[in-house]
């Protein structure tokens, strides 16, 4: 078959990705809703997430056509490989990434009460509705992603032009990323401490005028957020490994080294279509162990595809099977990399499990231990997540280098890179579950539903913490591959523009080291301004829940009703001002430092990839370890909700609400697109210096 025969099979595994994800959301949507109580509580969370995502839009749809009209003018008065089909490209990868948040998130507002009713009859039964709300995001992400590269490779023949596509994905994530997490975090934090902390009136209390917006941040933050962030992360490894494929391709007699990613995404989503039927709860199990056997499923499938299409697809005429199988062992390498990368996290971040009940221990003497405690496990919980990436680069490097073509050992490791995502729509669709039990708990406290529908919901929510930091840390830990695929590919893409070999010499001047500096500050830069974010915009929300407090009769009694819909409106606009600077920031540095030097732009992109990398670890972990140690405690330990050590808990997880879902998530999308941008603007920078 020809290679445009291979590129369709794969466009035709996304559709059938699309259409499972037509036919579960079907599934969700025919469920009860339950009480009407719960159904207009649905209503205004649902509305409330669709009102943020279109304002959300309006403020992007400038700087995308801004984007877009750059790239055109700039590849029309530069021959440099840009023109018009880039722009194109920029904009179809724009468009399905904002697509794939809209239509994901549409689901899970609708599947949060149809959680909760499950929950009144089982554990169980709720499950399987929270995660067929997930799936149906997982495999919108995985499926709009590979079909868009496939049908821009299809129509333009060029990767080159592919790249664009990449930036696209990459721009809209990123602020998806900081604005839906600025928003989330500032609702809860806001909420949290006002409500929990200050008036003593438990999570979710339909007095709390924030709770409606701490409801809707979770989808826009964690549901739209996270699906653009896993879609930018997806794409970006095909196109990275792609990109590394044009230049094995110019020392081989075959192209097949540019289709095999499309073809390893492909059997990646069929592979986790299977995966999601294996998903099935069972009264008085474990909740993990149903989600962790779609997870295998999907990984052993996934595993078993890239050897057979490995062994069978590359060979050419001469050839045996083993010939390439060296690109087998980096791809499951990076595969295997990754799920154990979620064990690490999952050990880190789960009430099971020591670090967390350290913490909550750590609680009884106060919010100063407790965040202490904390910090020491994000930090520890960095080490084994860099030796497994280092291990997986070292596996895929060394036996790909075995393969007898120039530079196979990098596109071993872009290889490594695309194996560990391979499966993101399972892993979307175990992450997602988790802000859809989370609203679905909310429901079940305002809607005032049985003691016992709550503690079912909760059961979910903590399960949900966890595998929402397992999705953080599987997508850092392939932004590390990723990002160090796309960065050699702008070496070479570089290199062949005209530029000439871009050597990183430390002993050559001070660029490099100038660079390296300069990466390495920035990502603390962006911490600090997505962190300064989410502060001042829960300070507005504090000011406005003790404002109706204060002056709405009735309120704290109960016979009155708050006025959510200006917190939700004040939340929106602090979110969507806060986004911008942290988002342009990512896309100014890498172009301006690359037109005043490329060999300071590779020392930036190092530099960045590093602190990145670790920094976002850090942060995501010991959010989602304070978050855990507070639903530990509330479980009855340590003297439950109401305790001196359960309000030093919630103020420890105050603290870590930004870095799991604000600071930490963005960093690995700031390290991505930075290098997205230095690879799609290589031929400019070869034009200038070359």
């Amino acid at each position: 078959m020809s290679l445009e025969t291979w590129a369709v099979l794969a466009a035709v595994a996304a559709v059938l990705g699309l259409i499972y994800a037509a036919y579960t959301a079907s599934v969700v949507v025919k469920a009860e809703v339950g009480t009407e109580k719960m159904a207009t509580i649905m209503g205004l969370i649902q509305s409330g997430a669709m009102a943020f995502l279109k304002r959300e839009y309006s403020v992007l749809i400038w700087f995308v056509g801004f984007v877009a009209i750059a790239i055109a003018v700039v590849g029309s008065i530069w021959d440099v490989g840009l023109g018009w089909q880039t722009a194109v490209a920029y904009l179809t990868g724009s468009f399905l990434s904002a697509s794939a948040g809209y239509l994901g998130m549409m689901i899970a507002t609708r599947a949060n009460a149809r959680t909760a009713n499950a929950a009144r009859t089982s554990l169980a039964a709720a499950l399987d509705i929270a995660f067929k709300g997930g799936s149906v995001m997982g495999m919108i992400v995985g499926g709009l992603g590979l079909l868009g590269v496939s049908v821009i490779w299809l129509v333009f023949k060029e990767p080159q032009y592919v790249n664009g596509f990449a930036l696209g994905a990459s721009s809209i994530a990123l602020f998806a990323r900081v604005g839906g997490g600025i928003y989330t975090k500032a609702a809860d934090v806001g909420s949290d401490l006002v409500g929990k902390v200050e008036a003593g009136i438990p999570e979710d209390d339909p007095r709390n005028p924030g709770t409606i917006a701490d409801n809707v941040g979770d989808n826009v933050g964690d549901v739209a957020g996270m699906g653009a962030d896993l879609y930018e992360s997806f794409v970006g490894s095909i196109i990275a490994t792609m990109a590394l494929g044009v230049v094995l391709a110019n020392n081989a007699t075959t192209s097949k080294f540019v289709i095999l990613p499309l073809i390893i995404a492909g059997a990646g989503i069929l592979a986790s279509i299977i995966g999601t039927l294996f998903v099935k709860a069972k009264e008085g199990a474990r909740l993990h162990t149903a989600l962790n056997m779609g997870t295998y499923v999907a990984t052993g499938l996934t595993i078993a595809a890239m050897f057979v299409t490995i062994g069978w697809f590359l060979p050419g005429d001469g050839e045996g099977w083993t010939t390439y199988m060296g690109f087998f062992w980096g791809s499951a390498a990076g595969l295997v990399a990754g799920v154990l990368i979620g064990k690490v996290t999952e050990y880190y971040t789960s009430d099971h499990y020591g670090p967390v009940k350290g913490i909550a221990e750590a609680s009884n003497t106060g919010a100063a231990t407790n965040i202490i405690r904390g910090l020491g496990v994000g930090m520890e919980s960095v080490v084994v997540p860099v030796l497994l990436v280092v291990g997986a680069i070292m596996v895929a490097y060394y036996l790909g280098d075995t393969v007898p073509l120039s530079n196979s050992g990098v596109y071993g490791v872009a290889l490594a890179a695309l194996g560990m995502l391979s499966t993101t729509a399972m892993t979307i669709s175990v992450d997602a579950y988790g802000p859809i039990a989370d609203n679905a708990g909310g429901i079940a406290e305002m809607a005032e539903l049985p003691k016992e529908v709550r503690q079912r919901t909760d059961q979910l929510d903590s399960l949900g913490n966890t595998t929402a930091a397992i999705a953080k840390g599987f997508a850092i830990g392939s932004a590390a591959l990723t990002a160090l695929a796309l960065f050699t590919a702008f070496a070479e893409t570089y290199k062949s523009a005209g530029g000439g070999e871009l050597t990183l010499d430390l002993l050559k001047g001070p660029a490099v080291i100038i660079g390296l500096f300069l990466g390495g500050a920035l990502p603390f830069l962006f911490s600090a301004l997505t962190m300064n974010a989410v502060g001042r915009a829960a300070g507005a929300i504090i000011d406005e829940v003790r404002r109706q407090f204060r002056e709405i009769p009735g309120l704290m009694e109960g016979t009155a009703v708050p006025d959510s819909a200006t917190c939700v409106s004040i939340v929106t606009g602090a979110a969507l001002k806060e986004m911008i600077i942290p988002g342009m920031l990512a896309v100014l540095v890498p172009l301006i430092v690359g037109i005043i030097s490329p060999v300071a732009l590779g020392g930036l992109l190092a530099g960045a990839l590093v602190s990145g990398f670790l920094l976002a670890i850090m942060m995501a972990n010991a959010g989602g370890a304070w978050d855990n140690a507070k639903k530990f405690i509330e479980g009855g330990e340590y003297g439950g909700k109401g305790s001196a050590p359960h309000a030093a808990a919630v103020v420890g997880d105050t603290v870590g609400d930004p870095f799991k879902d604000t600071s930490g998530p963005s960093m690995n999308i700031l390290i991505k697109l930075m290098s997205v941008v230095a690879l799609v603007f290589a031929p400019v920078f070869a034009a200038i210096h070359g």
